[in-house]
């Protein structure tokens, strides 16, 4: 019989691992509790989406808020349009023509078709507007940890946990890739999720979304506690580690 090697009896020796605490997983209904320094978490499915629903389940649009860069460009009237207008901090914008609308709240439609009927009552014949978002600045998620330039940073409607990254610049010559937190608060509910942005690069599972408030840390020490009895097994992992707080 070949002898086995040390890598090779290492390696299995982790696949045995990973198989143990996924049959672990499967065998609790995919919630076993795992204990961590702040309490109790439990092991879930999936990382919810802090969005708001409507009675049919579709998912409700975008919001505006205050600080929000927009261009409005009305088809047929340069006087109307404009490339970059901001809404201030009391939620309003002032547009050409169209005047001073309160945009804080309104979904891109509901704002167009104001600006339509301000247009219409200015005697504009079947005035139609397009209303593109160019920064969203009432919206924010915290890149902390090893990134080039942690802070706090503008999320885009449909922005993924890769783009978050090239936001703050990417991520330090050591970052610790396979080591990315995104902890999250769904209806009072208090989520981590570990994921590994080489094995989002390499396609072994879908790039994440991100929402406002999100944070997410990469490489710190306090955030890998956390999972520091998955993070050795880890790299044999295919999708991310997902766990709730229990209070």
């Amino acid at each position: 019989m070949k002898p086995i090697s040390t890598w090779a009896a290492a390696k299995a020796f982790r696949m045995i691992l990973v198989a143990a605490t996924l049959t672990a997983v499967s065998a609790c209904g995919g919630k076993p509790a795992v204990g961590n320094a702040g309490g109790k978490m439990e092991v879930v499915s999936e990382l919810p989406e802090p969005v708001v629903r409507d009675a049919s389940g579709q998912l409700m649009p975008f919001r505006l808020g205050a600080d929000d860069l927009l261009s409005i460009k009305v088809f047929g009237s340069e006087d109307a349009s404009v490339d970059r207008v901001r809404i201030d901090k009391s939620g309003r914008l002032s547009a050409p023509v169209a005047g001073v609308v309160n945009a804080n709240g309104l979904s891109i439609e509901e704002l167009e078709d104001q600006l339509e009927a301000r247009l219409r009552a200015n005697y504009f014949r079947n005035p139609q507007v397009s209303v593109n978002l160019i920064e969203v600045e009432s919206a924010k998620l915290t890149l902390d940890g090893q990134v080039t330039k942690p802070g706090r940073y503008p999320v885009t409607p449909d922005m993924t946990l890769i783009e978050a990254v090239a936001s703050a610049e990417g991520t330090t010559e050591n970052a610790r890739q396979r080591e990315v937190v995104i902890f999250r608060t769904v209806n009072g509910q208090k989520y981590a999720a570990l994921y590994d942005l080489s094995a989002i690069r390499r396609g072994n599972y879908a790039d994440p979304a991100v929402f406002a408030d999100d944070r997410i840390v990469i490489g710190d020490s306090a955030a890998r506690r956390l999972f520091r009895d998955f993070i050795q097994i880890i790299p044999l992992l295919t999708t991310p580690i997902i766990v709730a707080f229990q209070n």
